[in-house]
């Protein structure tokens, strides 16, 4: 049986590099996405990319969406619109494409795996960089999204918040100045895995978090039963007589 597939946007540095790193030593074919590949929110270059991978592989049996940006941390009165609007495309368009044109494939094989790079971020409303928070919370719909119609065709989608990791991006970031404790690359890798590998399939359509979640602790969980909004981001009722419940 030939290797699996995996398709790793924004692998070029940061989390993406340490991802496409470690399922590269866990003996994955990755397939790396850059802006040199393709930008993410270009349709035509995307579904160019990922039909020369499917051509050229034959597969593609996980694909992770690690791409993506943060607007400047100030209020949303002060933010720059282009900017704002920017990081949306970065953050949910370029997510949905790449999803998009990639499932057909995974349809046809019978089954894959999406892990969408979340944060705890997308879980509530942000005093600053709200583009950031607003398209994590959109991306979330977008793994439900892929779970709902994809389970049918075998396929599961997860959304990862990987915690604080060291990079670039948080380095530059005035809320973690200072900062000492950091999510190590690995704990993201290794639950990436554990995901890709299908042990936590009962896990697809909800948020697992790195550095606080790890393999053994979430099948503990779900074999102790999960409710259907648990780790999903959910309109929660005052009670009963809420006419939204």
């Amino acid at each position: 049986m030939s290797a699996p597939v995996a398709v790793v946007t924004g692998a070029s540095r940061g989390i993406g590099h340490h991802l496409a790193e470690g399922l590269e030593r866990a003996g994955f074919v990755v397939e790396r996405g850059s802006r040199a590949v393709a930008e993410v929110t270009d349709r035509a270059a995307v579904e160019r990319w990922v039909e020369d991978i499917s051509g050229r592989r034959g597969r593609i049996d996980l694909l992770v969406n690690n791409a993506g940006v943060i607007d400047t941390e100030v209020s949303l009165e002060e933010s720059d619109p282009d900017e704002w609007w920017r990081t949306m495309e970065v953050n949910v368009l370029g997510p949905y494409l790449v999803t998009r044109y990639v499932m057909p494939h995974m349809v046809a094989a019978g089954g894959g795996r999406v892990v969408n790079l979340n944060s705890g971020s997308g879980t509530r409303a942000g005093e600053v960089a709200s583009a950031y928070n607003a398209s994590k919370t959109a991306l979330a719909r977008i793994t439900g999204s892929t779970h709902l119609s994809g389970a049918a065709h075998g396929i599961r989608a997860f959304d990862l918040a990987p915690g604080v990791v060291r990079t670039d991006m948080t380095l530059s970031m005035a809320s973690h100045e200072g900062r000492t404790e950091w999510t190590s690359p690995q704990e993201v890798v290794d639950l990436v895995l554990a995901l890709a590998s299908g042990e936590l399939d009962a896990w697809s359509g909800r948020m697992v978090r790195a550095g606080v979640d790890t393999s053994e602790s979430l099948r503990r969980r779900a074999a102790a039963g999960l409710a259907a909004g648990d780790r999903t981001i959910t309109l929660m009722p005052w009670g009963s007589d809420d006419p939204l419940a």
